[in-house]
């Protein structure tokens, strides 16, 4: 007796395990119906948070456009000595701003994000512009920005690009040492530094013009 319940057992769990009724077999053995799936409901319901974030990405940088890129284009001027220079400067880096937005969007200044990279790629436009053309007079910087002051042109022109861009991060920008070393990646003491040294030289170019 004991062998034939051990091979009815075995033959129980056999059957169990072969015969287990699969997602669209009912309990008595009867195939079902299965549930239809609606994958299309379903990844436009997925979609549409993202849609929301994408739109609200576009919102948020056209409203920091609007906001910024009028003073980001004059103070690039400024500090790169060409108007059209700080404009095509401008928008090069909004356009870097742009396809990095989710990243340069969280910082504390985005704004100074943008002036960075913006004197970065105009002032390798200026090397090249003098690797290309090897003269004994220099470009004439000062030419374009008739819309500024043309004493304070003039004086700003005399300055070196580091300095220079010190000077209009702190003074046009109106930004704090603190956020114009950020922006500008330097220490806050090399902020102090050029700027002190800048001013006396505006001051003694501005004197000696009067």
């Amino acid at each position: 007796m004991e062998p034939n319940r051990g091979r009815k057992r075995f033959s129980v769990v056999r059957v169990t395990e072969r015969d287990r009724p699969s997602d669209t077999t009912g309990v008595d053995g009867e195939a079902v119906a299965s549930t239809p799936q609606r994958p299309d409901a379903h990844t436009a319901a997925s979609d549409e948070p993202a849609a929301g974030r994408a739109l609200v990405h576009t919102i948020d940088f056209a409203a920091f456009c609007a906001r910024e890129h009028p003073t980001l284009a004059r103070a690039l001027a400024l500090a790169l000595g060409d108007r059209e220079l700080g404009r095509d400067a401008a928008a090069e880096a909004l356009t870097r701003a742009w396809s990095r937005w989710s990243s340069v969007s969280q910082m504390d200044n985005p704004a100074g994000w943008v002036y960075r990279v913006g004197l970065n790629w105009g002032r390798s436009r200026l090397r090249r512009w003098r690797r290309e053309h090897v003269t004994a007079f220099p470009p004439d910087l000062g030419a374009s920005t008739a819309e500024y002051d043309d004493r304070l042109a003039a004086a700003l022109a005399t300055l070196s690009p580091e300095h220079r861009s010190v000077v209009v991060a702190r003074f046009y920008l109106d930004w704090s040492e603190a956020v114009t070393a950020d922006a500008l990646g330097i220490p806050p003491g090399t902020v102090k530094s050029r700027l002190s040294r800048a001013l006396s030289q505006l001051d003694d170019r501005l004197r000696s013009d009067r």
